[in-house]
This record gives C-alpha cells, structure tokens and sequence, in this order.
C-alpha cells in the first residue's frame, strides 16, 4: 500500500470514527441495544488506529519541519539538533508504519467474545481419557495466568479415571481471540501408566472451541428445541441421585444435542445448555460462512476442520509440535502446566502473516 493510499484509508477511518462517536450518545441509538452495542464496539476498535493516525500525522509533519531548519539554518548548533531530531522521527516514522499495518488486518468479529470448550477423548481407550483431564488442567492453570474465569457445564468420566468428556464455559477478556487456534485434534505419545512393557502409545482427544453466542448473534426459535430431564450422573451426593436436574436439549432440525449437569439446579442447568446449544449453532453458521470463504482463501492456521491433527504432545523427548506452522518446544512438562503463550502468539502471528499477505500490505 503506497504512502497516499494509507493515509487515505486513515483519513477515512478517523472520519468514520468521528461519525460513531456522535451515534453513541444519540439517545435514538442508545434505546436500540442491538445497534448500540455494535457501534460502542466498533469504536473502541477504531480507536488504537485513529490514534496511531493522529500521531504519524504530526511525526510526518515534524519530519518536514526539520528537514526545513537543516535546509535553511546556518547556525550549525541549532543545525545539528535538528538532524538528531530528525534521525528519532524517521525511526519512530517506521515503526508507526508497521504498527499501523497490523492495525489494519480485519479483526475477527468473534474475538471479544466468551467461548464453551469441549474436550472429548478419542483413540486411545481409558489413555484418551486420562489426557482429556491433563489438558483440562493445562487449560485451566493458563487461564489463571491470563485472569480468565470458567465454569465446568457437564462432563463424563472415563473408565477408570480421567474424563470422556468435559465441556466448561470460558470468561474474560479476548478469550476467543485467544483460544480459537485450538480446536481440533490432540494427539499425545507416552508410556501408559497401564503399560507393563513400557511401549510408547498414541492416543487422542478433540478439543472445540465455541465462540459463545447471544441472542444479538443468533436467534434460537425455541419450538425447534426438545427438552429433556434425567438425573446427573456425576459427583454431588444425595442430590444427585434424587433429582432429575441434568438437562438435555436437542435442536430438532439439525440433530444438535447438548447435556448440561454440574449446576445443582435444573434451572441453572437448562439456562447454561441453551447458551452452549445457540453457540453450538451459531459456530455452525460461522463454519458454513469460512467453508465459503476458503475456497478463495485457505487458512493455514484456522482450517474450521476439527477433525484435523494440530498438535503432538510427546512425552519420551519432552516435546511438543503445532504442525500447522512446524513449531516445536522442548518445555513440555511446563508446557503442560500452562505455559502454552508462547505457541497462542506465535499461531497469531502467522494467522497475521496470513492476511498480510491476502491483502497485499507485506
């Protein structure tokens, strides 16, 4: 993108910006929620650019009066502080030039959201469950890092130990922006504890990551929904075995079931399986729309294919791969105990890299 086209696009972003500011005190917006939460949302995003506007504007006009003195002063003290002042501008010239180009990369509308992750064991038998609950804690002692809260919403345990499956509601701030690189599938390679000849086994777990969806997002008809009551079958007592407070719904035109039983309530636990089902739903309308998209544009990073292999934990040589971007760590034990940042910055990165690259702004 040459000089002129980009501050073009600033000029106009800043105007837009502008616009949006005197929308959300109009109080004909404010009385529309859908609207107001858009436009509110729009504007917090807009501005880390229009700042960065603001200020290349004033640096790009800094550097022309500098280049001015050195041009036309003849004391050489007042000459020679104006060239250093230049060299600082010119410097901070580039570097606002590419922040202002990954600035401009097209954010996912879905990354300010909350997710609903589901971890489920595949090959592997009661190993595969076993793992479902190790990355359930790397998860977990990451989100602690981040300042992330979470709710477990339903789980299934495994055989002798560890989890079928386990799904739990994710809160904070950017989390699908943060954790949606990790859908698909995990495959681990260790010595099970079960294991008497000390063979290496692979196993496998799918993990989902749902951006979680609001009736401003998508609107559920509830004659389309089944409930249906039945009685937890996890941890909890007496309470437990004498109510039928787990929760079932089914999404009768698409087959789309969804369990919630760790609330104690069936209350609770119907609210939070209608949050997971209109996620559910809404992530399938966003796959159907990448599905489109992709056949002018393959990701790399973000395949939508949750059926993929993203990433080998390997035990025996302490590592750990993405192979979407052939990234390898040799910290897995701390990995494993929620040092996963690392990888998250460097799957954003060429998720970045990527759409550089579409928008011809390399």
């Amino acid at each position: 993108m040459s000089k002129n086209n980009l501050l073009q696009k600033l000029e106009q972003i800043n105007v837009r910006y502008e616009e949006v500011g005197k929308l959300i005190v109009d109080p004909d917006i404010i009385s529309d929620m859908k609207r107001y939460v858009r436009l509110n949302k729009e504007y917090k995003d807009l501005e880390p650019l229009v700042k960065a506007y603001k200020e290349l504007k004033n640096v790009t006009e800094n550097i022309a009066s500098s280049k001015e003195i050195i041009k036309t002063e003849t004391d050489a003290e007042f000459k020679e502080m104006a060239k250093m002042e230049l060299d600082e501008l010119q410097k901070r010239l580039e570097e606002l030039n590419e922040e202002i180009k990954w600035l401009l990369i097209p954010k996912d509308p879905n990354d300010d959201k909350n997710v609903i992750m589901e971890f489920r064991a595949g090959t592997g038998g009661d190993e595969a469950c076993i793992f479902v609950e190790d990355i359930f804690r790397m998860y977990t002692m990451y989100f602690k890092e981040k300042g992330f809260s979470y709710t477990v919403l339903n789980s299934n345990d495994g055989g002798t130990s560890g989890y079928k499956e386990i799904a739990m509601e994710v809160s904070g701030e950017e989390v699908y922006g943060t954790l949606k690189f990790e859908s698909g599938v995990h495959r681990v390679q260790r010595v099970p504890e079960t294991e008497s000849q000390g063979r290496v086994h692979t196993s496998a777990i799918t993990v989902a990551v749902l951006p979680e969806a609001e009736d401003i997002d998508f609107k559920l008809d509830m004659k389309d929904v089944r409930k249906d009551t039945y009685r937890s079958s996890g941890a909890g007592g007496q309470h437990v075995n004498k109510t039928e407070s787990a929760v079932r719904l089914t999404h009768i035109p698409t087959n789309t079931v969804v369990e919630c039983q760790d609330g104690r309530s069936q209350h609770k636990n119907y609210d939070k399986a209608l949050q997971v089902l209109r996620s559910k739903l809404y992530q399938a309308e966003v796959d159907k729309a990448n599905a489109e998209r992709s056949e002018q544009r393959k990701s790399l990073v973000s395949t939508g294919d949750r059926s993929a292999k993203i990433r080998t934990y390997n035990y025996p040589q302490g590592r750990v791969t993405d192979h979407r971007i052939n990234k390898t760590m040799y910290n897995l034990s701390s990995f494993m105990n929620g040092d996963i940042q690392e990888m998250i910055d460097a799957l954003k990165m060429a998720e970045n890299a990527e759409k550089l690259k579409a928008g011809g702004m390399e």
